[in-house]
């Protein structure tokens, strides 16, 4: 599948060295502004390149759009848009062609279609979430017409929270060859009571699927999540209470701000697992495409923690689902 989504849709193409990557955002509302130095800013937060904790490839990630944008507003129609890939170096991927890297896409691309593109693991690399900031983006601009705002932090890195000691554990990964793997949560604010479908339409269930979507995720959880089960259920349910504004809330949020899989106007808020970036500098054991054993040590340029870019790209993800379930909710 290469689109995400049920009204607000967005279909997505491109190759992490080819010309370009781009895609398609059906479902935008009209008459939205477009703002593009917020679309810039956006697609700034993920851009390669800019610091000694991410990859040092540079791309200028300029959102070049097609169609569905009249004198600066969305017109309903389909919005397309390209962004061109201008640092690539296939060559860095020569041992690749033969050798499948350890925890890649590489044996199962070509299980599934016979063949695949071996330069910087072609569609399956992260390179394809820029286009996923860029419909996120857009996103964002629907909802912020709303009054709802989503954002999202790295919260942690292999074992560690500080931000201090999370720098200071990347820089280390990095200069020995290897990646960590990290944390990053989420929170959605001024989100309206009533968006989830049950029973096989829950907005967790959604969020969920979303964020699994994006490359190197392993896991997702909502609210106390996990570290509830240690909690009796008189620690975790939240009691309802009666606010001096008139409206009903939750003394506590251990639900995540979904009961049900339905939003209760509480804040959503929710945690992404990314696994260590696979691509390492250090030599792995491996075999190619007939089953002969060898060493692998890739070239290129990678990060070594995904989860520090991951952050703007969970943010698009997370808008495009609420986005979705805003227009669903509208045609009951």
């Amino acid at each position: 599948m290469n689109t995400f989504g049920t009204l607000f849709r967005l279909t997505t193409f491109g190759e992490s060295h080819g010309a370009a990557i781009g895609g398609v955002v059906d479902g935008m509302p009209a008459g939205v502004t477009i703002d593009m130095d917020f679309v810039r800013s956006e697609m700034a937060r993920r851009r390669p390149g800019q610091s000694a904790l991410v990859t040092p490839r540079s791309e200028a990630d300029e959102v070049e759009f097609l169609s569905g944008i009249f004198e600066g507003r969305s017109t309903g129609t389909p919005i397309g848009f390209i962004i061109r890939n201008t640092d690539t170096r296939p060559k860095d991927y020569d041992d690749a062609a033969r050798w499948y890297r350890p925890s890649h896409a590489d044996y199962t691309y070509a299980q599934k279609y016979g063949l695949r593109d071996y330069r910087g693991g072609g569609r399956a690399s992260a390179r394809e979430t820029a286009v996923r900031v860029a419909g996120g983006a857009l996103a964002k601009l629907v909802l912020r017409d709303e009054g709802i705002s989503v954002e999202a932090r790295l919260a942690q890195v292999g074992c560690e929270k500080r931000a201090e000691n999370m720098q200071v554990l990347i820089e280390q990964v990095k200069k020995e060859g290897d990646s960590i793997g990290g944390i990053v949560s989420c929170t959605i604010t001024g989100c309206p009571a009533g968006l989830g479908e049950p029973v096989y339409g829950k907005l967790h269930a959604a969020l969920g699927a979303s964020m699994l979507s994006i490359n190197a995720c392993h896991g997702f959880d909502y609210g106390s999540g996990f570290e509830g089960v240690g909690m009796k259920g008189s620690e975790q349910n939240d009691a309802f209470v009666h606010r001096p504004d008139g409206t009903i809330g939750t003394a506590t949020n251990h639900s995540g701000g979904i009961q049900g899989g339905i939003s209760n106007g509480e804040p959503i808020t929710f945690r992404v697992l990314f696994k260590p970036t696979p691509t390492i500098l250090k030599p792995q054991q491996t075999v190619d495409s007939e089953g002969n054993e060898g060493v692998l040590a890739m070239k290129g340029r990678h990060d070594p923690c995904v989860a520090v870019r991951a952050v703007p790209v969970v943010e698009a993800m997370a808008a495009m689902t609420i986005v979705d379930f805003l227009l669903i909710n509208a045609c009951r």
